[in-house]
């Protein structure tokens, strides 16, 4: 059996008015037209929906079943509208983001929250790329922005603009071997068990490339994908670890020396794609520039 939506918002609004008349006025019917429908949707239940009186309405038993599962059935079709015009938007809104390993610690999660908060009506696809691999694909057209680190993206012929800090430091756990110095070189460093991130990321790439065939070569106790998981594996002790700086969150207890080496010293840039650019890109580009402020100091005498 089958029930016009209609006609259980006419039913729901009478029911709810106790009244034939204010149910009409609410669903913006004519008077008859409105008992018209009731007196059909009774003859399609089979049964008495609405006991008429003086003062007004009010439903049967078979009438408050009905209209408990009205709601339901009425709740579920605004749910199923809803997710289907998720889909009616125009293919183009969706934009592109490109990013190495570093950035997609806390730049790119920060400026995703935020904008995907603001711009509900705009998809962005995430992808980690090395430098090499988000220039070309910027170039190509095929993607709107990168985050890209500066010694690989020089004179690539996009458009950039410097986006933050990124430089390397090491930690490891407070009061161990780091305790009291500020500095260290990787070579100093690799004489000590390492922790690291799996060989094919792009930032464990990256390190391996610039320190060259003459590195020292380092005892890594494990290695992981993540740098929130490398972070904590330093700070238990397990090891030491080279991160960017801004993987280090002040709360964690650990010892962080600058990485004395040139090629350490990192810079992000944001990248722009050669293909035309929505306002959407330019919005996202802006909650990119604000993650990468720096995150604000919190006092430890607030924390009680």
């Amino acid at each position: 059996m089958r029930y016009d939506l209609d006609d259980l918002r006419l039913f729901l609004a009478v029911v709810a008015e106790g009244s034939i008349t204010a149910g009409a006025r609410r669903t913006h019917l004519s008077l008859p037209s409105a008992s018209a429908r009731v007196r059909a949707l009774e003859h399609h239940a089979g049964v008495t929906l609405l006991i008429r009186g003086r003062r007004g309405v009010r439903p049967t038993p078979a009438g408050t079943t009905l209209a408990r599962h009205a709601r339901e059935v009425l709740d579920r079709t605004v749910r199923l509208d809803s997710a289907v015009a998720s889909y009616t938007r125009s293919p183009t809104a969706a934009l592109t983001l490109l990013s190495g390993g570093s950035a997609m610690h806390r730049l790119v999660p920060r400026a995703l929250v935020s904008f995907l908060r603001a711009h509900p009506d705009v998809d962005v696809t995430v992808r980690e790329s090395r430098t090499p691999h988000t220039v070309r694909t910027l170039a190509d057209g095929e993607a709107d922005l990168g985050v890209v680190v500066d010694d690989e993206a020089r004179d690539c012929g996009l458009d950039m603009e410097p986006l933050g800090d990124d430089s390397l430091v090491v930690i490891g756990r407070r009061g161990g071997i780091l305790a009291g110095r500020t500095t260290v070189g990787y070579r100093e460093a690799a004489e000590h068990p390492l922790v690291g991130l799996d060989a094919d990321s792009s930032l464990r790439r990256w390190i391996d490339e610039h320190l060259g065939p003459h590195a020292p070569v380092a005892r890594y106790r494990t290695t992981v994908a993540d740098l929130n998981v490398l972070v904590a594996l330093a700070a238990a002790g397990v090891g030491l670890a080279v991160v960017p700086r801004r993987a280090v969150d002040p709360d964690r207890p650990l010892d962080v020396c600058e990485l004395q080496d040139a090629w350490a010293g990192r810079r992000l840039l944001l990248a722009w794609g050669v293909k035309e650019r929505p306002a959407s890109a330019g919005a996202l580009a802006e909650h990119l520039r604000r993650a990468a402020l720096p995150e604000p100091a919190v006092d430890s005498d607030l924390l009680g």
